[in-house]
């Protein structure tokens, strides 16, 4: 902390101890980024932990099915989003970061930041995972059930069909947080949106894990539903890194669908909500 000086007790006066404004700010800029970086690493936490309990072998929760995965995933969001969602607005998802940042309701500098803070949590969160079902790795042979708890695939693989799965989910989930958020706060205009507010109190969090579970069940089929690429992104590259028993490719060659497709629809679900006006 960097204290402004204007003189001591020689004069009599007593020394200004407001804090400078560079030093506020960058205070700010770090509780941020700390905040971004530990809610997504509390989201993939849960949200690959589940996928770890249904698909590993030997788990309490083996074969729990689709169900499970999806409640355990819209879990995930909520307790994430209560963590964290007073301090940086909870976007936890470059694909909400940038959606925002497109219809004015986030500073564009502020983007890398953000982005960079989920990737590196999502990374961390998918590390934690793997400590949790540190055994259950070797016990599962399939080496496609141990990419699926860190990262996404196709049910069946064509590009521009999958593209247009995750760019629909990823809208239906930008659209869907407005919404939350227009009806959480007085707003002035359609994008005038403080998510800071908006996840300081009430229900709000909750309805977004609803949102989340919503789009599981509905939307998830194809793709298994990333609409995030953080989410995908970070635990791939821990999937690759880590000293996984048996493990196989991690599947770069469709790593990019998870990221383009959440980016598309991010925008086109924020604007399409701005240009509505509601």
């Amino acid at each position: 902390m960097v204290w402004p000086t204007h003189g001591g007790g020689d004069d009599g006066r007593r020394p200004d101890l407001t804090p400078a404004r560079g030093s506020t700010e960058d205070s700010a800029t770090m509780q941020n980024f700390l905040a971004e970086l530990l809610g997504t690493m509390l989201l993939v936490l849960l949200g690959d932990g589940v996928v770890a309990n249904v698909v590993l072998n030997r788990t309490k929760g083996q074969n729990g099915g689709w169900i499970v995965v999806t409640m355990g995933w819209g879990v995930a969001v909520t307790v994430a989003v209560y963590v964290v969602g007073r301090l940086s607005g909870a976007h936890l998802n470059p694909a909400v970061t940038i959606g925002l940042a497109a219809i004015g309701s986030f500073p564009w500098p502020d983007v890398p930041l953000y982005v960079a803070a989920q990737l590196i949590g999502a990374f961390a969160g998918a590390v934690l995972v793997w400590i949790v079902y540190l055994p259950h790795w070797e016990a599962t042979p399939d080496p496609d059930l141990k990419l699926a708890v860190f990262a996404t695939g196709p049910a069946i693989r064509r590009p521009v069909a999958n593209l247009l799965a995750e760019a629909i989910g990823t809208a239906t989930l930008l659209f869907g947080i407005l919404a939350i958020a227009a009806n959480a706060q007085t707003l002035s205009k359609p994008g005038d949106i403080d998510l800071t507010f908006v996840f300081s109190r009430g229900l709000q969090p909750l309805l977004v894990g609803f949102l989340v579970l919503g789009i599981g069940l509905s939307l998830g089929g194809p793709t298994g539903y990333a609409i995030n690429p953080a989410r995908d992104l970070g635990p791939r590259l821990a999937h690759a890194l880590l000293p996984i028993p048996g493990k196989g490719t991690s599947d770069w060659d469709y790593a990019w669908v998870p990221i383009v497709g959440p980016i598309i629809g991010g925008v086109a679900g924020a604007g399409l909500y701005f240009m509505l006006g509601f």
